[in-house]
């Protein structure tokens, strides 16, 4: 420990509490608002929202400081989470709940006559991720809290988030989230532990006094990091962990020179491209600009954070750092942790490269969050060379030495060499990043048992051969905290009346249900519970997408990010289907609400078809006379947290109905059936571990499984589905015809031709007839208002194994290895 930090401890002391009774919090508000605001109670209610922030800020702000006070121990081993996305969505209702605060907050804001709910709804999301990865990341963060393990978050603070989305005819479009924009109270800037990143430049190589050789990254463009810390609350144990993200800033706020000579574009044009880094979250990539601001962006982040742990080691034996440090690399995006390491090792720690490989190689851990192919990053290795020039002479000897590795495994094997090779030859070489994060990690890990299989097998076969030790599985979970006790506080109640309190640190206790479904009595207070929520997730399409939903009919709901493998097309097939069979006078159908919801890309061209067509469909069948209240169809934009609190207590029926082989995991399909939900879905992620927990009766399984995708791939026609299926001949004529874009003649061919292509990868069309026949098992199942009630309270019971803590400590137990505070 170095003497500054030893000195500074010195003077720290743990402080107490404040008053946490109705009296003080009312005084507290009223304070904020008069003196620190200077706003009067009248006014908007996003000042009331900033000035209960600041108060409950203040009342984490105990717990914050003695917690980093016991992680300053020398002996405690630490976890350093990076990663790009941290989807943590509103902060002050889950502090409310997780610091015991929520009721004496209410008392106190009802002596004002305001609803503290009202209050809450004015937070912004933050706009720190996009989908499941970055919500996993926000969860996590809440069970290490929650386990009191010593983990701390980093990420970057985004300006403006993925987009915020609204529909225009039917079409997305993006406008910028500028979630920043009324200030963001929870957060604490530290610029007194600003770091500074490099890009550019030069190498110079050199030999030391001692004959040592080295290097020197030099005449770089250098931009400032600069923390932004946001206490994340662990529940009911006073232990609060940081998450800490960099904002970019210039070295100097502007040329004051040119712009004293009227130059005033060029005096702040330094200061805004280093400010672009963290301006938004993932910048388009189908440009050669936007690449390169991407990879900007996961070099800033991760030598930052780096450097960052780093500066609280000084001092210590560089020996020792893997002894206590851990980093676990969330995706491929932080991957280019493994050669910054190595750079500040090695130029900056001036340790031998043998050294500073075993240290680098024995603290660093890779989770892989897909198996798509194109999901796994390759950079150019020109645009390496002229913005990271040091890092890949770095990444040429980690590769020079790995495969020297290979080729004494496998001798003559060339084949495998380069398969293995963290350079892509080709007309343009490439930097395999997902290759360089296993190299050099000593763990690597999957995130649904089928996920960690297919990696095996499959897309990491060849490490795993060669270090079959390193690969592990860690199914993913989510809070209960956010998604139950948070989300939904009656079912809530239900359960701490049923079950006691504390299941929410402790889920497998819903177990306890599993004798209730069978109670007339747990089911009607259950059906009540559901029926409110149900009535709330009807307000919230009708606020929305402008169409009501009566909530006695079947709640079928989609969403998370639109893209093809996750097949919205297959889910608007069989709306269309249902749309056929009302028009041919099937009087069997049960009123059905389908909910479609999630972004795409901007540059994803056929997911943005895929949410126009969602609109267009929705629009036809809600305006037919002939369907009426027998089917209504919904797109609710811009789907984020907030509304995914409200989605998940209501949807009765979860579409988890990707292509089997490409959902590594999945989370909506755990919030959903945490909160009663019935899944029909694939045999594909964790759906398969779903469906063992709650076993085949209370689940709707159907399509192909992973090895029958495999083996169909090479003779895929769906032309013999199309003409072996009157029904979807049916649906695709429609679509053809053009009913649902006639005034709009050909803007669904090339959807149309994805579905009748034999190089479909999703192979959608082979799916359909089981989907269908499995959808009409849902409806009477529907029709037997007992039994699907059953289903609903078993899938809540066998809920348990699914929390972000059971998860953590398996990454604790197996990875990590971390001793827990408290």
């Amino acid at each position: 420990m170095n003497n500054e930090l030893g000195e500074e401890l010195c003077l720290l002391q743990p402080i107490d509490p404040l008053p946490a009774d109705a009296d003080t919090i009312a005084q507290d508000f009223r304070r904020y608002l008069d003196y620190h605001l200077g706003r009067f109670l009248g006014c908007d209610t996003v000042y009331l929202y900033h000035a209960l922030a600041y108060v409950t800020r203040d009342h984490l702000m105990a717990d914050w400081r003695n917690t980093w006070l016991h992680y300053q121990d020398p002996q405690l081993r630490r976890a350093h989470y990076l990663s790009m996305e941290y989807l943590i969505g509103r902060s002050l209702g889950n502090n409310l709940l997780n610091c015991e605060l929520a009721e004496p907050m209410r008392e106190a804001m009802e002596r004002f006559s305001i609803r503290l709910e009202d209050v809450e709804a004015k937070e912004p999301d933050a706009g720190l991720g996009n989908g499941g990865l970055g919500r996993l990341a926000a969860c996590f963060l809440d069970s290490c809290a929650t386990l009191g393990l010593p983990v701390i978050g980093y990420g970057l603070r985004y300006e403006y988030g993925m987009f915020h989305q609204h529909i225009e005819n039917g079409h997305q479009v993006e406008d910028p989230d500028h979630w920043l924009r009324d200030g963001h109270p929870w957060e604490i800037e530290r610029p007194e532990f600003a770091q500074t990143v490099h890009f550019g430049g030069r190498v110079e190589h050199f030999t030391d006094a001692q004959g040592h050789e080295g290097a020197r990254w030099t005449d770089t463009e250098d931009v400032v990091a600069v923390p932004y810390d946001i206490p994340i609350a662990g529940y009911r144990n006073k232990v609060v962990n940081t998450l800490r993200l960099w904002n970019a800033s210039a070295t100097s706020e502007f040329n004051l020179m040119e712009f004293n000579a009227g130059d005033y574009a060029e005096a702040v044009a330094l200061k805004n491209q280093a400010e672009n880094i963290t301006m938004v979250l993932y910048p388009n990539d189908a440009t050669e600009n936007g690449k390169e601001l991407r990879l900007r962006q996961q070099y800033f982040l991760t030598s930052a954070s780096l450097q960052d742990v780093l500066r609280q080691w000084d001092g210590r034996p560089i020996e020792d750092f893997a002894k206590f440090n851990v980093f676990q690399l969330n995706d491929t995006h932080p991957s280019i942790a493994v050669a910054e390491l190595m750079r500040l090792l090695v130029d900056e720690k001036r340790l031998p490269w043998e050294q500073a490989w075993e240290i680098s190689r024995s603290c660093m851990a890779y989770t892989n969050h897909t198996l798509l192919p194109e999901a796994l990053e390759r950079w150019p290795v020109n645009l390496f060379e002229s913005l990271l020039p040091r890092l890949l002479e770095i990444i040429y000897r980690i590769n020079a030495e790995f495969l020297a590795e290979v080729r004494a495994r496998w001798p003559g094997d060339m084949e495998r060499v380069r398969r293995m090779s963290l350079i892509e030859e080709g007309p343009v070489r490439q930097v395999r990043m997902a290759w360089l994060a296993i190299v050099g990690s000593f763990s690597i890990n999957g995130v649904a048992e089928l996920h960690s299989s297919l990696l095996r097998q499959g897309l990491f076969r060849d490490f795993y051969e060669m270090w079959p030790e390193r690969f592990n599985n860690k199914t993913n979970g989510v809070t209960p905290r956010r998604w139950l006790a948070h989300a939904n506080p009656h079912l809530a109640g239900l359960l701490t009346d049923t079950l006691g309190d504390g299941w929410q640190a402790d889920l497998a206790r819903l177990e306890g249900l599993r004798p209730l479904a069978d109670d007339a009595g747990f089911r009607e207070r259950w059906c009540e519970i559901r029926h409110y929520n149900k009535q709330r997730l009807a307000d919230l399409v009708a606020h929305y997408a402008g169409v009501r939903f009566d909530p006695s009919a079947l709640f079928d709901v989609q969403v998370k990010r639109i893209h093809e493998y996750k097949r919205q097309l297959l889910n608007i097939l069989h709306i269309i289907h249902l749309y056929n069979c009302i028009h041919s006078g099937d009087e069997e159908r049960v009123p059905r609400c389908v909910l479609i919801g999630g972004k795409a890309a901007p540059g994803y061209v056929r997911a943005k078809e895929i949410v126009k067509l969602a609109n267009n469909v929705a629009a036809v069948v809600n305006s037919d006379p002939l369907v009426g209240e027998r089917l209504k169809v919904a797109f609710i934009p811009n789907y984020n947290v907030s509304k995914m609190e409200v989605i998940c207590t209501g949807t009765d029926l979860s579409e988890q109905i990707s292509t089997a082989s490409k959902e590594a995991s999945g989370t909506g399909n755990m919030k959903f059936m945490m909160n009663g939900a019935v899944t029909i879905g694939t045999y594909d992620g964790a759906n398969i571990e779903i469906l063992q927990a709650v076993g085949e009766d209370n689940f709707f399984l159907f399509g192909l499984h992973a090895d029958e995708v495999a083996a169909l791939r090479p003779q895929y026609e769906p032309q013999q589905y199309i003409d072996a299926d009157p029904d979807l001949a049916a649906v695709l004529q429609l679509l053809e015809s053009g009913h649902f874009n006639a005034v709009e003649p050909g803007i669904f061919d090339g959807l149309i031709g994805s579905l009748k292509s034999p190089h479909d990868p999703w192979m959608t069309l082979a799916d359909f007839r089981s989907y269908i026949d499995t959808q009409q098992r849902v409806e009477q199942a529907w029709h037997d208002t007992e039994r699907w009630s059953r289903m609903s309270i078993l899938n809540t019971a066998a809920s348990g194994m699914f929390s972000t803590d059971r998860t953590i400590a398996e990454y604790n137990a197996e990875i990590w290895r971390l001793k827990a505070i408290g």
